[in-house]
């Protein structure tokens, strides 16, 4: 017979004795130290191990695709001097502090910057070109070279006619006078086939490589423009047709930059060098084949295609700034912020960067990949030449969602454990480049068909009924509109005018109405007009 006790028999109660026993309690003990530290570091290994699985997998879709990931891939190759349109001196100067060339020109300091603070901008009628208005230019050119003119001049005179302008061309041509020379050295460089400017490429960090030529190049922009326009007043026709060129060469000098900013800065020269492409349009100045040579050029831009490539360099350039941000910790990130940032962020993100597991570091890479396309997916697809505003519309409202979803975390710690903080600092300032490209690609196409226009106007004697009339001898194929897909609207007029014109960002045919701007992101048509209203 079994003499124990129910208690002594009892499973619980032998393990209370053993539990609160010597080495019971040392098990406990171990048990409540190790445990932790083995959850975390199952918890580091599992998320080290995700974020390193679920990029690699959409890191091979990319690449399935063909974008290249690596900013090296982007970076142009060196080109020798003797082939190199930015190996001159003039170029070479705007990289090197103080450096003086025999060229003896700083675009920040010559007459026309001078007399460009005596110029004020007169306000466009909606969304019309004007001609230059020289008189005013001339005023102003004159002000400088006497210090007669201390203020601004108050508004534009409104001397726009034929006559009234190539009376003001020689003072203003004159007043460029000092730009000449670099303009000379310019157009002689324009006949080498490459371009590579004297970037350091070679910068660990993408955001600290400097580009000192590109405000230097939308200056020589703004300069050859006026000087274009004048030479046409003047009827140098073909002086103006040089600059125009020189002008397109610029615009193209940075094509293969693997930075948006450069590819901005194109837009925007673009949109200047289409000034004096116009007015000699309007002006009826250009021959057959100064028309052609111009048509020819125009044909060449491919804003679209250019907008993926510099997109993919964007992404490539965050994912090197994620790689930089896990090597160098998260102050890095602040530091592009603020050169200095307060001590307490400084000990903060150092004590962060401690306990992010390396593999949020690869969903970082993965989301911002990810939502690069969310926001840009129309302009990363480039077949057809479209961008729809609907669908870019579409795009930043699911982007927004994704980005402005703070959770109960709010908005910075959410971003962190989201895994898009990198996304949410670099993506939102892309939101405007679709429109910046579908207005650039309208302008040079416009610019092209009003060149076959004008063409068949000189053999024929008067525009077409359509522009289907066009094809083939004036045009081999007629460009779509790249908001609609669709052939662009023409408009002939009985009084031997014309207006051609996309339907514009508000994807709606206004009967050719422009908005408040050229290119309106609101409201009305983007419209070319044959001639000044």
């Amino acid at each position: 017979m079994d003499n124990t006790s129910i208690g002594e028999r009892s499973a619980l109660a032998r393990f209370f004795r053993w539990l609160f026993s010597r080495r019971g309690l040392l098990s406990l003990f171990a048990f409540l130290v190790i445990m932790p530290v083995v959850l975390v570091l199952l918890f580091y290994a599992e998320e080290d191990w995700r974020g390193s699985y679920q990029w690699n997998k959409y890191r091979r879709q990319l690449v399935a695709r063909g974008e290249k990931l690596d900013l090296e891939a982007f970076i142009p190759k060196p080109v020798p001097d003797g082939q190199n349109f930015a190996a001159t001196p003039l170029i070479e100067s705007w990289f090197e502090v103080g450096h003086r060339t025999a060229t003896v020109v700083n675009f920040a300091e010559d007459d026309y910057a001078a007399a460009s603070e005596l110029v004020a901008k007169p306000e466009a009628a909606r969304g019309d070109r004007r001609l230059m208005d020289l008189e005013t230019w001339k005023l102003a050119f004159e002000g400088v070279r006497t210090g007669g003119v201390t203020a601004r001049q108050e508004g534009a005179t409104g001397k726009l006619e034929r006559a009234a302008r190539a009376q003001s061309a020689p003072a203003v041509l004159e007043g460029m006078a000092p730009d000449r020379e670099a303009f000379s050295e310019l157009r002689a460089a324009s006949q080498r086939p490459y371009s590579r400017y004297p970037v350091q490429y070679d910068l660990e960090n993408p955001f600290a490589i400097l580009l000192p030529h590109l405000a230097k190049i939308k200056a020589a922009s703004q300069r050859l423009q006026l000087q274009a326009g004048a030479e046409l007043a003047a009827g140098q026709v073909d002086n103006a047709l040089q600059d125009v060129q020189l002008l397109l060469c610029l615009i193209d000098s940075t094509k293969d930059e693997p930075f948006l900013i450069s590819m901005l800065v194109r837009i925007a020269c673009t949109q200047i060098a289409i000034q004096p492409i116009w007015e000699g349009l309007a002006e009826h100045r250009w021959s057959e084949a100064q028309l052609q040579a111009l048509q020819s050029r125009l044909q060449q831009f491919d804003f679209l295609a250019d907008l993926k490539r510099s997109l993919e360099s964007e992404q490539a350039v965050g994912i090197r700034m994620v790689e930089l941000t896990q090597k160098k910790g998260i102050n890095f990130l602040q530091t592009l912020q603020d050169s200095h940032p307060p001590p307490a962020n400084k000990i903060a993100g150092s004590v962060l960067a401690w306990f992010v597991p390396s593999g949020w570091y690869n969903l970082e890479k993965m989301n911002l990949c990810r939502l690069l396309h969310v926001l840009m997916g129309t302009a990363l697809d480039t077949q057809p030449k479209r961008i729809a505003p609907s669908q870019v519309a579409e795009n930043s409202r699911a982007f927004e969602q994704e980005i402005n979803n703070p959770g109960i975390l709010g908005r910075g710690p959410s971003a962190i454990v989201h895994h898009r903080f990198l996304a949410t600092m670099l993506l939102p300032a892309l939101g405007k480049t679709s429109i910046k490209a579908a207005s650039a690609q309208t302008a040079v196409n416009e610019a092209a068909l009003a060149c076959a226009l004008e063409r068949y106007r000189l053999a024929k004697g008067q525009y077409p009924a359509t522009l289907q009339a066009l094809v083939p001898q004036f045009v081999a194929s007629l460009p779509n509109d790249v908001v609609t897909g669709e052939p662009y609207k023409y408009v002939p007029a009985d009084d031997g005018q014309f207006k051609l014109y996309s339907v514009g960002w508000n994807e709606s045919d206004d009967g050719g109405a422009p908005g408040r701007t050229l290119f309106d992101d609101k409201e009305g048509d983007w419209v070319w007009n044959s001639a000044a209203e």
